[in-house]
């Protein structure tokens, strides 16, 4: 079963350093292959070249009784017959150090061994050449003392063993640090919002001013308290004036009932019978769009399909007789019928509400855009008024003036339900009275199967 660290912090420590120990094992690998190799080459290419040098040396006659020494050659000898001719000061006395044959002439051999020399000890790599001189064959034999390439040798592995370790140790170290510092920022955030309680939705977290992934995070985070803000104060806003809204019917029902039971002889029952029932039904209407603007809310998408606005509009005109109505064909939209139909109708209840004498109802088709316009011939709406009656529960006081039974809540309805297909619905600018606008998405008209 595999374990891995649960925080960030300890993730990318562990891959970083997993990593780093990849890559330092294959470097340290290669080192350690090559550079020994490296070493003992040059020292056969030195001892080589010593004998080859020195071979040359017999061939033209040039063999002095001491013989000096290349660079990094330890030892050197011409030996003709067993006996020694010349020989460097190290290697200075009647026995040759080494006994390495030589089949053929001319041919370097090489072997590692400790040269027969009083004093003498340790390994040394020995190389030996055949050849002619003057004075007949020769064999000319150099040597090198390994003893100290072999020391850089176990120190570079000893150095190895302990630098691969100690680099690990530091990358886990910076990583561990580097991620603590960059995360520090979303411990802070992480902190100040766990401290956030409903009742405290106004605090936001700290941005820094980085510009990075953490700063986008914390933007983000400031943006989605301000909706929840916002969203929280609007549903109190909702439950409150909802049951304003829905208080004012019941205890004039109420109001009316006590007195009917009250003094029953004196009582009227049919006016309070028509009475209870208008309240009933003022009842009734305000709980449908509640419920609908609850399920709009909740984001509930109902059937949805082409829709012709124009033949909405034609339906509606011909139960109102105030109304009429120009209507361009083909106006069709993708949406929910009921909802459209409901947006038309909130928007002919209110305008028949305001009208002195006549309502108007128009549907165009305006390229891509099919525009429907409700207008009527009323006092209108100021313009400082012509977003705010779009909000929930907002009535002007013409408006309570002349119908005491609205709720304030179809506008805002027509405005939601407009908007989640796609359009818009404003006042435009008309005189007399008040002109309603949406603006949907026009799609074809669909094909008909047969």
């Amino acid at each position: 079963m595999k374990v891995m660290p649960r925080s960030v912090r300890g993730r990318v420590t562990l891959a970083a350093t997993l990593v780093a120990a990849f890559a330092l094992g294959i470097a340290a690998a290669i080192l350690a292959m090559t550079i020994p190799q490296v070493l003992e080459a040059q020292i056969e290419a030195r001892v080589i070249q010593a004998v080859q040098w020195q071979a040359a040396d017999a061939r033209r006659g040039d063999l002095p009784a001491e013989l000096n020494t290349p660079p990094g050659i330890d030892l050197l000898q011409v030996v003709a017959d067993g006996q020694v001719l010349s020989s460097s000061p190290q290697a200075t006395g009647p026995v040759r150090f080494s006994t390495l044959a030589t089949p053929q002439a001319e041919r370097v051999y090489t072997v590692y061994g400790t040269p027969a020399l009083p004093g003498v000890t340790g390994d040394y790599y020995i190389a030996a050449m055949a050849t002619t001189s003057p004075q007949g064959p020769v064999t000319v034999y150099a040597a090198e003392d390994v003893a100290g390439t072999r020391q850089a040798i176990r120190l570079f592995y000893l150095t190895l063993a302990i630098a691969v370790p100690t680099l690990l140790i530091m990358v886990a170290v910076a990583a561990w640090t580097a991620v603590g510092q960059a995360l520090r920022p979303v411990k802070r955030i992480r902190t100040q919002l766990a401290a956030i309680t409903a009742g405290d939705l106004g605090r936001r977290v700290h941005q820094p001013g980085t510009g990075d992934e953490i700063a986008a995070l914390a933007a983000a985070t400031n943006d989605t308290l301000a909706r929840l803000e916002r969203s929280t104060e609007t549903q109190r806003n909702f439950v409150s004036d909802a049951s304003h809204e829905l208080r004012s019917p019941i205890t004039a029902l109420r109001t009316q009932l006590d007195l009917a039971v009250t003094y029953p002889e004196e009582t009227d029952w049919p006016e309070v019978g028509a009475r209870s029932l208008e309240a009933a039904d003022r009842l009734a209407g305000i709980i449908d769009e509640l419920l609908l603007m609850a399920r709009l809310d909740a984001g509930a998408v109902p059937d949805q399909g082409p829709v012709d606005v124009a033949d909405l509009a034609r339906r509606q005109a011909a139960r109102r007789p105030a109304v009429t109505a120009g209507l361009a064909p083909e106006a069709y939209v993708e949406g929910s019928p009921i909802q459209l139909d409901r947006l038309l109708t909130n928007l002919l209840d209110n305008a028949e509400r305001h009208a002195r004498s006549r309502v108007e109802v128009q549907v165009a088709v305006e390229g891509d855009e099919v525009v429907l316009t409700v207008t009527d011939d009323g006092d209108g709406i100021a313009p400082e008024d012509r977003e705010r009656v779009f909000e929930r529960f907002t009535r002007l006081k013409e408006g309570r003036d002349r119908d005491q039974g609205g709720s304030g809540l179809g506008l805002a309805l027509s405005r939601q339900i407009a908007e989640l297909h796609g359009g818009t619905l404003t006042i435009t600018e008309h005189t007399p009275g008040a002109q309603f606008r949406a603006r949907l998405p026009r799609v074809s008209r669909p094909v008909r199967r047969r």
